[in-house]
């Protein structure tokens, strides 16, 4: 008998495996000026909807830090056709989801709903930033859940020490401020707080609208127009981006959050690092996967596992569209806050010398490579790289190149980055614990100031 034939089956390309493509988007403009960007993807019945607005906590007035992320929470709570009730249900009845929040550099409304609902649910979001009508009660209620959060998170050292790390990192810097500001001047806003920076903050100049899912972008540019039309800009400032970082505001310099109860430290420890969109970007991740941006790095082995310092350590780039920087973010008892800094500045120095192996190099890049694609699997994850290749400058071939990009990165280009972020210059660290036992400890890092944990309510 002949033998059969057999044919060898053909390997179903995994997720890590196949070309990364974004589908391909349609761009109009309504008559108010809105930039449109649409695109059609299925298999599934949803679309899911990004307004992206160039009002984040930077453009805070000076003397109200925190009321972007005030104003931006209360534009659900009511239209001039809809009550704060009536739109919660409008939405919830359709099986939608609806959410804001704000950035540094970004506003941000978000919806997600059954493709034959997308007509009625852009039209509220349509009627969220056009006309809000920011009842007097809403104000009164939102001020006081604030508040009550603010004195919430007084209990929470690790948002206190974040909260004083940002202030040491940033200064004066408009990013130098808690997205949602400070008790203190919380409490002093008004409704014509909220309506001035709706009236010069929230309009169509530099706005974006990204639509993903189950819609015909014809569908999206009509709806959008209605949803949209009559959006003043007569009175909205030109979005303007925040400064250029120059620097670190407390660079070398030790502040210590005094919290006498604390029977651990919070240790952070900053430099500069680079802005969104900077061609440093893959170099600098690849390298920081290695250091203590993931589970097998060095920092994790030699703080936790080898020393048992601390449950949790971990550095990061914090990139924005003015700059950015590097940072450590850790814990451990009070007797070991001078240990654990050692250990961290020490690892970092090794690095900042060497670079990283062949080794933690290659598997950084299969790491970072196949973790990816998960961003291009969902309607809302696909909005979200759109909006940013857009807003910040990506480039359109952002994530068809991005796996070529980061495997072609070398360990000499990883060398020079470590030499560039890994605190050529000294950094600044903050420690949140109990100051009579911490300050001593110090001594010889660099200028030493103490702070009460009031003053970051």
């Amino acid at each position: 008998m002949a033998p059969r034939s057999r044919a060898t089956p053909k390997k179903e390309k995994t997720a890590a495996s196949r070309a990364l493509k974004l589908p391909v988007t349609t761009e109009t403009t309504t008559s108010s000026g809105l930039q449109v960007l649409a695109a059609e993807r299925g298999p599934l019945p949803l679309v899911s909807v990004r307004l992206v607005l160039r009002a984040g906590s930077s453009t805070d007035p000076k003397d109200k830090f925190g009321l972007a992320d005030f104003t931006v929470r209360l534009l659900r709570r009511g239209t001039a056709r809809l009550s704060a009730d009536e739109i919660d249900e409008t939405v919830e009845f359709v099986g939608a989801s609806l959410a804001a929040g704000v950035s540094e550099d970004l506003m941000s409304l978000y919806v997600t709903t059954p493709a034959e609902h997308f007509p009625a649910m852009l039209s509220v979001l349509g009627q969220l930033v056009r006309e809000p009508s920011f009842p007097e009660k809403e104000v009164e209620l939102a001020r006081e859940r604030s508040l009550a959060q603010f004195a919430n998170d007084l209990d929470d050292p690790g948002t206190i020490a974040d909260r004083a790390f940002t202030r040491a990192l940033w200064g004066d810097h408009p990013y130098g401020h808690d997205v949602g500001g400070s008790a203190s001047h919380v409490r002093t806003f008004t409704r014509e707080d909220v309506v001035r920076f709706h009236r010069e903050r929230i309009g169509p100049k530099g706005a974006l609208l990204v639509v993903v899912g189950a819609v015909k972008p014809e569908v999206v540019a009509a709806e959008a127009e209605k949803a949209f039309a009559g959006w003043s800009q007569s009175e909205q400032l030109d979005p303007q981006p925040a400064p250029a970082v120059e620097g670190i505001a407390q660079a070398g310099k030790i502040l210590i959050v005094d919290k006498p109860d604390q029977t651990q430290s919070q240790v952070r420890i900053g430099g500069p690092g680079y802005r969104l969109g900077h061609p440093d970007y893959f170099a600098a991740t690849a390298m920081n996967i290695a250091l203590g941006g993931g589970f097998t790095s060095r920092l994790v082995n030699e703080i936790r596992v080898e020393r048992g310092l601390s449950y949790g350590v971990g550095s990061y780039f914090d990139a924005m569209n003015a700059g950015g920087a590097f940072a450590i973010s850790t814990f451990t008892k009070t007797a070991s806050t001078r240990e654990i800094i050692n250990v961290a500045l020490g690892e970092v120095a090794k690095v900042r010398k060497g670079g990283v192996t062949p080794r933690e190099l290659k598997s950084a890049q299969t790491y970072l490579a196949g973790l990816y694609p998960m961003r291009t699997e969902t309607n809302d994850s696909v909005a979200s790289i759109i909006a940013d290749i857009r807003v910040h400058g990506l480039g359109e071939d952002w994530v068809e190149k991005f796996r070529d990009r980061l495997r072609a990165v070398t360990p000499k280009q990883v060398k020079a980055a470590s030499a560039k972020y890994l605190f050529p210059q000294a950094p600044a660290i903050v420690v949140l614990g109990k100051a009579s036992e911490v300050q001593k400890q110090l001594k010889g890092l660099g200028p030493i100031s103490v702070a009460q944990v009031s003053e970051y309510e």
